[in-house]
């Protein structure tokens, strides 16, 4: 698809560093707050954040079929009630308003000032009231590398893998944002395969590096997402950590999945990276074998061709990059796990947070999640002061990040950074 503000030839007025992750192709979503005033959407170009409540009340984002009260918001659900065609056209009209030609903001310095903040100075929030968060499980590799750990590697892959995107419901109400530390979680686990449980803080703390996408308003109960519609209930993408203890999530997972393991803290970037500023990095989806069923056929690409990287700060603030890999290492496409989540009639709501699973590629440096980099904390990580890691420890911060790049232009994410902090005292 074809979209002005996509032009890999557009400038902006407004300054942007070389290698920026928020060029004017970009134009993210966002909700912060600055200068002690209550949280408002934004978007971000190079350095600076816009405040889109103060060029709405300046009449420059009329005619959009968004409500003027949608930009006062501290959430961007009622701006996402427009649907994709209304934030479309707000990506649009903020191109043309950032455009270096365009003076209509730029030459107004009073409104220039008042609209345009520098990211420092800006607290960012979630950008969503999240509604419902679903974590799926859609990297081959890294559902074969955790079949191997745990199974016979004949059987890495159970059964149903390769018909359906496998997922799980998760708690909506502990994902926080970028920045926001992560208490390590207590629960049962077991020390050896045979000895009874104990009780205490997880001693395999881990990360998972998975990308989310975030819905508009879906269907209603009853009815279905069909893959060549499911593009059109997605608002964009974000970077997430679905921090995992593994250990407690070993114990309890069987009969009915994960739990306690998971359910302390996801990780969410701040900035929701439209899927109109990805067109361009559209990529091939795997061939899908055996082939899947009727309701699951896809046409086109639907993956999306996105770099992504983690890394360990140690309290020096230092970090090590512990791996790369690619979001197009997933099986199962967005429009797949849109469509298969639907199709028994689940109602998809303005808001819902979906996740990728970790995304693991097929050399051991592109795994996601620390399980795999030390295979079960058999083979240790070396970090830059020396220091060796099987899990994270107290004091150790994840950082995540990605960005999609090509034909001159860079779509980045920013980062997801969290820092573990000890587990309370049990009494």
């Amino acid at each position: 698809m074809t979209l002005p503000a996509n032009d890999p030839a557009l400038r902006s007025w407004v300054p942007v560093p070389d290698g920026s992750d928020f060029p004017i192709q970009n134009l993210p979503l966002g909700a912060g707050s600055w200068n002690g005033g209550p949280p408002v959407p934004m978007t971000r170009i190079g350095d600076r954040a816009v405040d889109l409540s103060v060029l709405a009340e300046a009449g420059l984002l009329d005619g959009l079929g968004i409500d003027r009260t949608a930009f006062d918001a501290p959430v961007l659900n009622p701006l996402m009630a427009a649907g994709r065609p209304g934030v479309r056209a707000l990506r649009e009209r903020l191109s043309t308003l950032l455009r270096h030609d365009n003076a209509v903001l730029r030459d107004d310095n009073d409104l220039r000032e008042e609209a345009l903040v520098a990211v420092d100075q800006v607290v960012m929030q979630l950008p969503v009231a999240v509604g419902d968060y679903t974590d799926f499980y859609s990297s081959r590799q890294h559902a074969y590398n955790v079949g191997c750990m745990f199974r016979d590697p004949a059987n890495a892959l159970l059964p149903n893998w390769l018909h359906l995107p496998v997922g799980y419901h998760g708690r909506a109400s502990s994902i926080v944002v970028s920045g926001t530390p992560i208490r390590r979680p207590m629960g049962q686990y077991r020390s050896a395969p045979d000895a009874p449980p104990a009780f205490g803080p997880t001693r395999q703390l881990d990360m998972e590096l998975e990308v989310a996408f975030i819905t508009f308003d879906g269907n209603a109960l009853g009815e279905r997402i069909g893959t060549d519609r499911s593009e059109d209930h997605i608002l964009g993408l974000v970077l997430f950590n679905d921090w995992s203890a593994r250990d407690i999530q070993a114990w309890e997972y069987v009969p009915l999945g994960p739990f306690l393991g998971k359910n302390f803290g996801s990780s969410m970037s701040p900035w929701v990276v439209l899927l109109d500023a990805l067109e361009p990095f559209r990529t091939a989806s795997p061939e899908q074998d055996p082939p899947v069923l009727p309701y699951l056929r896809q046409q086109g690409p639907h993956h999306f061709d996105i770099a992504l990287e983690a890394a360990i700060a140690t309290a020096d603030g230092r970090e090590t990059v512990i791996c790369r890999t690619n979001f197009s290492n997933q099986y199962w496409s967005m429009a797949q796990q849109l469509a298969h989540h639907t199709v028994n009639g689940c109602n998809v709501r303005c808001g819902d947070v979906m996740a990728s699973g970790t995304i693991s590629g097929g050399s051991p440096e592109s795994f996601g999640s620390l399980l795999e980099l030390t295979w079960k904390g058999t083979r240790p990580l070396t970090l830059h002061d020396g220091t060796t890691r099987k899990f994270l420890e107290d004091g150790d911060t994840l950082v995540m990040r990605g960005h999609a790049g090509g034909r001159g232009v860079r779509i980045g994410f920013g980062e997801v950074r969290g820092t573990v902090l000890p587990a309370l005292p049990y009494l």
